[in-house]
């Protein structure tokens, strides 16, 4: 498998969901950076025009990942970064909710790997 030099932004409040998934794409050879606030990771992307795609926690104090997701749109640097809405929500109608927001796929907690190296590569 070749080495990515496009990065994944990871962007979720819980220390532990960063960990889990920066390690799983980093053994896939993907390249990774984290913020624990939506914020914090506009700033990571106003720094580093390698960032590719975007991993979203819905579910963030502060600002949630349909805020985070509308405010992007807003953004000149950050209004074509593609957003995958990564949610421990999944009733009926969410997923739809997410995509409706913005977002370019949608993956359920536990998240399934196979599914989300898919959706990466499919807009990478």
């Amino acid at each position: 498998m070749e080495v990515r030099t496009k990065k994944i932004l990871i962007i979720d409040d819980d220390s532990r969901n960063i960990f889990a998934l920066t390690a799983v794409l980093k053994a896939k050879k993907y390249t990774c950076l984290s913020a624990d606030s939506a914020s914090k990771g506009f700033d990571l992307i106003e720094n580093d025009r390698d960032i590719a795609i975007v991993l979203m926690d819905m579910m963030m104090p502060d600002m949630d990942g349909y805020q985070a997701m509308a405010k992007m749109k807003e953004l000149p640097n950050l209004k074509n970064i593609p957003v995958i809405a990564v949610t421990a929500q999944a009733m009926v109608g969410d997923k739809e909710r997410c995509l409706a927001a913005g977002a370019v796929g949608y993956v359920s907690k536990p998240i399934k790997i196979d599914e989300l190296i898919t959706q990466i590569n499919n807009h990478l």
